[in-house]
C-alpha cells in the first residue's frame, strides 16, 4: 500500500488567513479578507553563513551559522469590494480609517498559510510572526483587455516556522 506521505503537496489549495490585534480600534476585522488569495508566494527563509579560513589549511573551509533573512509574501486576488488590507497598510502606516480613533502605526498581525490536501484537509501550515504590509497595489486598469482586476499585496515577516497542522 502506497504511504501518502510521501506524495508531493499539490500547490493549488490553501488558505491564507491575518489576524491583526485590536482589530476593532483599526476598524479592521479577524481575519482580514476572509482568505481569499489567486497567489501566494514568498515563504522562504535563507542563512547567510560565516565562512573562516584556518590557518595553514588551504583545502577546505569552515561554514558557521550567520543571520536568518526572511522572504515579503506576495498576495494575489481578484479586486473585490473587500478593502481590508487597504485598510490595513494605512493604519500600519500610520494613517487614520474612517472612525479610528488612535493612532496604530506598525499594526502588525500573525499570518497563517495552510496547504491543503485534494479533501481540503490542512497538511501543512506555515505560521508567519510580526506581519507588516509594505507594499499595495491595485489592479492595471485596462478597457481593451476585459480581464479580472488583480490586487497586489507584499507583506514582510518577522519570523517564520512550519509544522505539520
Amino acid at each position: 500500500m502506497a504511504d501518502w506521505d510521501d506524495y508531493p503537496f499539490t500547490a493549488f489549495r490553501f488558505d491564507v488567513q491575518f489576524m491583526v490585534e485590536d482589530p476593532d480600534g483599526a476598524k479592521l476585522t479577524n481575519p482580514l479578507c476572509d482568505a481569499k488569495f489567486a497567489e501566494c508566494d514568498g515563504l522562504e527563509m535563507s542563512m547567510e553563513p560565516k565562512t573562516v579560513r584556518e590557518g595553514g589549511n588551504n583545502l577546505e573551509q569552515i561554514h558557521l551559522p550567520g543571520p536568518v533573512t526572511y522572504g515579503q509574501l506576495t498576495l494575489k486576488r481578484g479586486m473585490t469590494s473587500n478593502l481590508d488590507l487597504w485598510k490595513w497598510f494605512n493604519a500600519a502606516a500610520g494613517g487614520l480609517n474612517q472612525g479610528q480613533s488612535a493612532n496604530k502605526r506598525g499594526l502588525t498581525a500573525l499570518g497563517q498559510v495552510t496547504m491543503l490536501n485534494n479533501a481540503g484537509d490542512p497538511v501543512l501550515r506555515f505560521s508567519l510572526y510580526g506581519c507588516l504590509p509594505v507594499k499595495i497595489k491595485g489592479a492595471a486598469l485596462n478597457a481593451r483587455d476585459g480581464q479580472v482586476a488583480v490586487e497586489e499585496a507584499q507583506i514582510a515577516y518577522r519570523s517564520l516556522t512550519v509544522k505539520k497542522p
